[in-house]
């Protein structure tokens, strides 16, 4: 397939300019997350739970969106783009109980009742706690505070019988160790301490055990664990920067007689400070950190002048050097060294975002000699991700041992990212942390290769596509993990070539005739799984035999991208986010950061194989 030069080399530059013209004042990216009728369904609902008088004007904004953005079917998805699904629906219904003019949202409530008689069955109390059981099975996470807010809304029936039949949550085993935690099998995950916390309290407040000593256990430590609370509570009142867990927190307090709590007046001056002006709140603040590094990644290497000057990759450095956290995390009690998805206070630091600021100053080139400042940040941030390392060689995403449930364990896509950290740094290390990194590696690459699909392909944890099977999405966790493991020294490559053949032609069988990704090779294409598809083959061809990549396939998906983004012009997002407990969302940068970053890698290459020359771009406000 003949590549239209001209029109590459444009839309490559108009998408490069496009990504430019998104950074800050100060230089780095925050991106905007799609709104969300999930966040913002709970975030009504504790703002109605704690004072509904103070509180209407936000409310019924949000309820007012709610209706706007109902789908035909009478339900909603996660974001507006999503499928119809049943936690939404539900959250989104119950919230509509609320409103201080029913009549208002009538029709917007029969709808969603006739869409939830479809997927259910029936409205009664044991068949929708059933229904919500089945779809998380046995990760309580967000399944408990789901029933939750349906209880307090009266829309799964009245009465302390209900109550019984919402699984528990035993708040007193917050005041345990952290480190006891992996050995209890909490039924949640370990972001989820908050909810534990609160719900677990408003449960003992409405439904006390029928066992007296454990009511009596509860009475004594309820002071303490509040106290627990108060002290993970981030100082803007976000659990997590999360809408959701921030709104569940709130509401569970004010029903158990504490709405004047400091906890949950910080978190509605949290939840009233993250709405946006059409009503409606997202599921997270930003993603601030990890749009940054991405976008410093798709525009670094490849042909100069780079679009990033000295002086803006200066400036880049220092900004990811000041959000390197310094010491113990409350939360978590993660290690100081990591870096967390944003820089907002209510984050915590996770492996996906500390391997990303490692590989991004690595790009920018850092350079560790005579600087101690960058010396010892790199060094601590390679020892956090060997600290998380769990004893499998994988990587998990906040904390290491925990292991039961999806969002603990160890995972493709963050182990991979963790190997191209390391490995663009280990031979940048001292003798003994060098040892220690290769050791790591090894162990990592062995966890790859046994967690490789027969047919090749990774699967991720973050992403999912809702239109491929299991909702899950192979391409992109096949595609980042090629793609990392690039990034690798040739001699930690060289002996998993074999692995690398396997995804290398497991995404080639992947794409579609037109030269499109979609999640599989059964789901839409979209321009964020294309472009990263592109890009991890065109990152592993120079480790492979020359007809292993086809260049006939290369260009048919970078001329795909020409085509699906009017030449750089267009680029809508597809919502293959996955927040915690599964929700979709999309971020406005994801097809402009992969895409840029896939055509300039797929130009550098094509005009290297053929001998083309290229003109060299002009970027605006280079230095």
């Amino acid at each position: 397939m003949d590549t239209d030069v001209a029109a590459l080399l444009e839309t490559r530059d108009r998408l490069v300019e496009q990504l430019l013209a998104f950074r800050t004042e100060a230089g780095d990216w925050t991106g905007r997350l799609s709104s969300s009728a999930l966040a913002t369904a709970t975030a009504v609902f504790a703002l109605a739970m704690v004072d509904p008088d103070a509180h209407d004007g936000p409310i019924h904004a949000g309820l007012d969106w709610l209706r706007d953005h109902q789908n035909r079917d009478g339900g909603w998805g996660d974001t507006p783009l999503n499928e119809s699904h049943l936690s939404t629906t539900l959250l989104a219904w119950s919230a509509l109980a609320v409103a201080r003019h029913p009549s208002l949202y009538e029709r917007t409530a029969g709808l969603a009742e006739a869409w939830l008689r479809r997927r259910v069955g029936s409205l009664d109390t044991l068949a929708m706690i059933q229904a919500v059981g089945d779809l998380y099975g046995r990760d309580r996470t967000f399944a408990v505070p789901i029933l939750t807010l349906c209880a307090l809304a009266g829309r799964i029936g009245q009465g302390l019988d209900v109550w019984r039949h919402i699984p528990p949550l035993p708040f007193e085993l917050a005041m345990l160790p952290r480190g006891l935690f992996r050995f209890l099998r909490l039924g949640v995950v370990s972001y989820a301490l908050p909810a534990l916390i609160a719900i677990g309290q408003l449960q003992a407040h409405v439904a006390p055990a029928r066992n007296p000593l454990t009511r009596a256990i509860r009475r004594i430590v309820r002071g303490r664990v509040l106290r627990i609370l108060d002290r993970i509570q981030p100082p803007n009142g976000g659990f997590i920067e999360a809408t959701p867990l921030t709104a569940f927190v709130v509401m569970s307090l004010a029903e158990s007689g504490r709405r004047d709590h400091p906890v949950a007046q910080r978190g509605v001056r949290f939840l009233l400070e993250s709405m946006r002006t059409d009503g409606a709140w997202p599921i997270d603040t930003d993603l601030a950190t990890w749009v940054t590094t991405l976008s410093i990644r798709a525009l670094t290497g490849g042909p100069e002048p780079a679009p990033l000057g000295p002086t803006e990759r200066k400036v880049l450095m220092d900004r990811l050097l000041a959000r390197q956290y310094r010491h113990v995390h409350p939360y978590t009690g993660a290690a100081a060294g990591g870096w967390a998805w944003t820089d907002k206070p209510g984050a915590v630091p996770d492996a996906d975002d500390t391997a990303g600021a490692l590989v991004a100053l690595y790009r920018l080139g850092a350079a560790p000699d005579g600087d101690r400042r960058l010396r010892s940040a790199l060094h601590a941030g390679l020892k956090w991700l060997l600290g998380l390392q769990n004893r499998d060689g994988g990587v998990p995403t906040f904390c290491r041992g925990w292991g039961r449930l999806p969002f603990d364990r160890s995972c493709a896509d963050l182990t991979a990212h963790a190997l191209a950290a390391w490995g663009c740094w280990i031979n940048e290390c001292p003798p003994l942390l060098q040892r220690r990194i290769g050791r790591a590696m090894e162990h990592a690459l062995a966890w790859l290769e046994e967690h490789q699909r027969p047919d090749g392909a990774w699967l991720p944890l973050w992403f999912g596509n809702e239109h491929a099977a299991d909702q899950q999405n192979p391409v992109y966790g096949t595609a980042r993990v090629l793609d990392h493991l690039s990034l690798m020294p040739p001699e930690f490559v060289e002996p998993n070539r074999p692995m690398l053949w396997r995804g290398v032609q497991w995404l080639l069988s992947a794409q579609k005739t037109d030269g499109g990704w979609g999640g599989d090779a059964q789901a839409p294409a979209s321009i964020e799984e294309t472009a990263l598809a592109l890009e991890a083959l065109t990152a592993a061809a120079p480790f492979l035999e020359a007809d292993d990549v086809p260049e006939s396939a290369l260009a048919k998906g970078a001329d795909w991208l020409i085509q699906q983004t009017r030449g750089g012009t267009e680029h809508a997002p597809s919502p293959i986010g996955l927040y915690f407990a599964s929700l979709w969302y999309a971020e406005r940068l994801y097809p402009l950061i992969f895409a840029a970053g896939a055509l300039r890698r797929w130009a550098e290459r094509w005009t290297d194989r053929t001998g083309n020359s290229q003109t060299p771009p002009t970027y605006p406000a280079g230095s």
